[in-house]
């Protein structure tokens, strides 16, 4: 019931041993593989030595874990005994078996709870419980999305249900009722409220129906519930945090409903504002103005009609801080805008991300320069205990005497990666990249089956990709920005680079886009159209339904990672962070976290490697067709030239021990620099240092 299994390998090996082929076909899930054991099948498993041996190992090792001492008890907690931080957000992914998450906001999310637990941190999170998750994503015949809403069964997720159900107050329809569950991860218990009981009308059980679904006003109702409700649930629980943590601006109204708290204390409006920003940290992740939640100021007063009663705030108070100008009567109110004015810690997530942030929101500060904005960075990192593959753990302990998931800040061992064994390395990357070459038949096999193809296409599958080649994965979010098809803009070109026999190159994709954004389904689409090519089959695939499993599958595999989006639209993007730690490497633009983490040895840019806000064509969110193709065209130019000139000679040009040296130096050069600095127990001990105590 402890989610500490989910990233400790210890933890998970009962439960795959008790029975394999359940283990596998639940997604990894302990409660469904005992929900399917029966008498027998346990005690068997209790005969043998190895299986009791595994069970007494997992049990002390969570045992150890929850009694030692932590960072933040040796380097916070005399100084802050009483801190307690409340994290909110929208969604989280702690593992593949427990569909709470969409993509990469969610991802980070669930890293930052896990290295909390690891490193101590006095923190309890809030969220919903999404009785549908997300989705389920399937490829039709023709490459259209197929968008499915199961209906998963809470019993076999690790959830407590506390016996405490609160009265979110929703507009002026009777109050929402909502039982809170619980989660354990490691040491931090994430709550989650599940509106979907008999006594609430269908419209209201339809608040934690699914992640994303609906219409504005559903989904900002769904923020009510989250941020109003998740303040209720902890004063139901007896919680008072020293700090609220808004991951992105869906937690707005948590915000809003401390300060009415306070205001209906009878605190002034001035000190009740400051007395919330004082104590509210603020973390956006969209560098992009559209993308920023936005409603009319009539519909949020109604839904927050009881909230706002209760503090006596206005409706012009609220304009205030939810509108860039309050006087504009057009305006809609921001949710962005609302944490920006309630937060005094606020950060954009990577270094050029918040250089970003700050030129966008200069009219909420009253500011004419950039620079006077008062938005910082924290750059996110990956949670290495949930993504790195156990034979690279190995590897690196063995080969160059270092713990890569340590429960500390940082992870100096890095460093000595350049020394390790080059055969050693080696071994690894080509057992690696095999799992991910079986991993991906596997997966093109499932799904061929599913549209009813005959066996030779089955057969087909079962042998596309070839585990000696080298493999470059694309998988994330299929957002138009992303410009996942950017790859095929000469199809000759590629089919050159892949088609050659003495040094083949394929490619592996995985995605989803919004079941709402057809320009990304469109591009799913192009990119599955193009798995079926004459002169790419086999060599080119798509898998369905990415998530946290194809991610990690991919992430250890893979020798590179691609990303092709539009700078500066991607404001971090972790994926490429999980690579390094297995010894990949990557290919990007220069965008998101890749700024702070190329050194010209590790990796590869695509386009001009001193591209920067002011000299790049790439800020224009208002391209014309002609601009975009341009640009599009010149960097699939540098992405090919990559390939042909450096990439795929490195990856081949061996040695008489059959070794590619300088592909082996520039991979642990890459593991050397990037895993200690893009780790979330770097990002979560900068956000405890700077903004928790």
């Amino acid at each position: 019931m402890n989610l500490w299994w989910s990233w400790n390998e210890i933890g998970r090996r009962p439960f795959a041993a008790l029975d394999p082929v359940v283990w596998h076909a639940t997604k990894h899930s302990p409660l469904s593989v005992l929900a399917f054991t029966g008498p027998a099948t346990l005690a068997a498993a209790c005969e043998e030595p190895g299986f009791r041996r595994a069970l007494s190992d997992a049990r002390v090792a969570l045992t150890q874990e929850l009694a030692r001492t932590t960072w933040w008890d040796d380097s916070c907690a005399k100084t802050n005994a009483s801190a307690c931080i409340a994290y909110f957000c929208s969604e989280y992914a702690l593992h593949e078996s427990i569909q709470q998450y969409s993509g990469g906001l969610g991802v980070l999310a669930g890293d930052h709870l896990k290295s909390a637990s690891d490193l101590g941190i006095p923190l309890v999170a809030i969220g919903l419980y999404y009785r549908h998750g997300y989705y389920l994503q399937q490829f039709a015949d023709d490459g259209t999305t197929k968008v499915l809403y199961p209906t998963y069964d809470r019993h076999t997720v690790p959830i407590i249900d506390t016996g405490v159900v609160i009265e979110c107050p929703i507009g002026g329809q009777p109050a929402v009722r909502a039982r809170v569950l619980r989660m354990d991860v490691g040491r931090v218990r994430l709550f989650l409220l599940d509106a979907d009981l008999p006594e609430n009308r269908p419209e209201d059980r339809q608040l934690t129906e699914g992640l994303y679904k609906g219409e504005p006003a559903l989904r900002m109702r769904q923020q009510v519930l989250l941020g109003v409700g998740g303040m209720l649930a902890l004063h139901a629980l007896g919680i008072e945090p020293s700090r609220i943590h808004l991951n992105e601006g869906h937690a707005a109204f948590a915000a809003v409903a401390r300060l009415s708290e306070l205001r209906a204390k009878g605190m002034s409006a001035a000190a009740a504002t400051a007395k919330v920003r004082a104590s509210t940290v603020f973390t956006t992740h969209t560098p992009v103005a559209a993308g920023h939640d936005r409603y009319s100021v009539d519909m949020v007063c109604a839904a927050l009609a009881p909230t706002l009663s209760k503090g006596g705030i206005t409706r012009a108070q609220l304009e205030e801080l939810g509108r860039e100008n309050p006087h504009d009567a057009q305006e809609a109110l921001c949710m962005t805008i609302l944490c920006l004015r309630l937060s005094e810690r606020v950060n954009g997530v990577a270094k050029l991300h918040g250089e970003v942030s700050r030129e966008m929101w200069k009219g909420v500060y009253g500011a004419k320069k950039a620079k006077d904005v008062p938005i910082t960075h924290v750059t996110n990192g990956v949670h290495l205990g949930t993504w790195l593959d156990p034979r690279a753990s190995r590897f690196w302990k063995d080969s160059c005497g270092f713990d890569p998931c340590a429960p500390t800040p940082r992870s100096r061992g890095w460093k000595r990666a350049v020394n390790a064994e080059p055969a050693g390395f080696w071994a690894l990357r080509t057992s690696l990249r095999a799992s991910v070459v079986r991993f991906a038949r596997e997966r093109l096999v499932r799904a061929a089956q599913r549209r009813g193809e005959d066996p030779t296409v089955l057969d087909e599958c079962g042998r596309a990709l070839d585990p000696e080649a080298l493999t470059i994965g694309f998988a994330r979010r299929f957002a138009t920005y992303k410009r996942a098809p950017l790859l095929f803009t000469d199809l000759d070109r590629l089919a050159a680079i892949v088609g050659d026999a003495a040094r083949p190159v394929q490619f592996i994709f995985a995605g989803k886009a919004h079941p709402r954004d057809t320009g990304g389904q469109a591009y799913a689409r192009t990119v599955f159209e193009m798995t079926r090519h004459p002169l790419l089959r086999g060599k080119v695939v798509l898998l369905e339904e990415y998530d946290m499993e194809v991610g990690r599958a991919l992430v250890c595999g893979c020798d590179v990672w691609l990303n092709t989006p539009i700078r500066p639209h991607e404001a971090s993007g972790t994926s490429g962070m999980k690579v390094p730690p297995h010894g990949g490497l990557n290919c990007s633009i220069l965008d998101g976290w890749w700024p702070e983490g190329f050194d010209g040895t590790n990796g590869w840019v695509i386009g001009a490697a001193a591209s920067t806000r002011a000299n790049d064509d790439r800020f224009s969110e208002g391209d014309s067709a002609a601009v975009a193709a341009a640009r599009d065209q010149k960097d699939a130019e540098s992405l090919y030239a990559i390939l042909e000139r450096t990439m795929v000679p490195e990856f081949y040009n061996r040695g008489k021990d059959g070794l590619p040296r300088k592909w082996i130096k520039r991979a642990l050069a890459s593991a050397a620099t990037l895993p200690d600095q893009f780790s979330s127990h770097r990002m979560v001990s900068e956000y405890a240092l700077k903004a928790y105590s």
